[in-house]
């Protein structure tokens, strides 16, 4: 890893002061920018990711574009699953399409163990790219969550309702917990691999997990997420948690054994915070107002900045990723506004 390593986003997620507020987007690597979509012209995503050199290039581009404190790996959260199992195809214009959905016990069973160095040596090769030869800031690995991975292996492909999932977890509460499980292992596994590969830290997608109650989740999830956080505890990097639509998850998020809730925009810092959220936070724009007018931008980029410093331990984000429609050139004039705005503010704190 560079010596010369930009150490803002770490702090931040540990909640220490900072002299700015550190950034990084959601999906900021691909989809609204023009290098990236020339690239996928020629490769799909899977022919990228396994192209250590590419793949670097694709997760660069946006630190190298925008001034980012942060890159994020270029993945899929699918990438795991082939190597237990679970036959996946990312079909454009739908997302992952999975051929064998898992209907019983015995299809679980069925399902292997995670061999990083076998199953997903290009993800460790990018990444140790990434750290040893390319960036000057922190790389960002990630994982799906057991609940998110499970939807998608049980209900074949993306869901608005999620209704198999549920069905199989409350007909089939024995089954369900193997499955959990058999991810978490999988998850535990994954994530090492990428911490000793070089990752600085990891954010936890349960996109989806937002469709429980607080009480499904208690029961049905969060054991399994106590025991990845906990296992996970020994590799020392910051651990970032984030869903969508799942304010109502965020003080069971607070009291896992990790490091940063991910909010949403549905839900303030500020009510966050009065809420009990103790850890340090993540988020929270909504990632349709980067459609809006410079001033309409700037406007809810300082709310959200202002009460993102009221404490140590905050990080800029979008409350869900950048979609294609975005102008790269939007991203980076962000960027440059919440560094030197917060910067402004924190220095004058400092200075009373």
């Amino acid at each position: 890893m560079s010596k010369q390593m930009k150490d803002t986003f770490l702090k931040a997620a540990k909640g220490q002061p900072t002299d700015y507020v550190p950034v990084w987007y959601m999906r900021q690597a691909g989809r609204s920018q023009p290098e990236y979509r020339a690239i996928k012209e020629k490769y799909s995503l899977f022919e990228i990711t396994h192209q250590p050199e590419l793949c670097a290039y694709v997760t660069k581009l946006p630190v190298d574009q925008y001034d980012v404190d942060a890159a994020v790996l270029y993945k899929d959260i699918m990438t795991p699953l082939p190597a237990i199992g679970v036959d996946v195809e990312i079909k454009s214009g739908i997302g992952p399409v999975i051929e064998n959905p898992i209907q019983s016990m015995d299809d679980i069973s069925r399902l292997g163990m995670l061999h990083p160095e076998q199953d997903i040596k290009y993800v460790l090769d990018t990444i140790k790219l990434l750290t040893t030869e390319q960036l000057n800031v922190p790389l960002i690995g990630f994982s799906g969550a057991p609940f998110t991975l499970a939807s998608y292996m049980i209900e074949g492909g993306p869901s608005k309702n999620y209704h198999k999932t549920k069905a199989f977890m409350y007909a089939k509460p024995e089954a369900w917990t193997v499955l959990m499980e058999k991810l978490g292992d999988m998850v535990v596994t994954y994530v090492k691999a990428q911490i000793q590969a070089g990752a600085s830290a990891i954010q936890i997608f349960d996109s989806w997990v937002g469709a429980l109650n607080v009480e499904d989740y208690r029961l049905f999830i969060k054991p399994v997420m106590e025991r990845i956080f906990s296992q996970l505890k020994e590799e020392n990097v910051p651990f970032i948690m984030h869903g969508v639509g799942a304010s109502h998850l965020a003080l069971e998020w607070n009291n896992l054994p990790l490091d940063v809730v991910g909010l949403d925009w549905r839900l303030p810092i500020s009510e966050a915070r009065k809420m009990g959220i103790t850890k340090a936070v993540q988020g929270n724009l909504d990632p349709a107002v980067l459609l809006a007018p410079w001033n309409v931008i700037e406007e809810r980029a300082k709310q959200i900045i202002n009460q993102g410093i009221e404490q140590p331990g905050f990080i800029f984000n979008l409350g869900h990723g950048v979609f294609p429609d975005v102008d790269p050139a939007v991203l980076k004039r962000l960027t440059g506004f919440i560094h030197e705005y917060s910067g402004d503010l924190l220095s004058k704190r400092v200075g009373k």
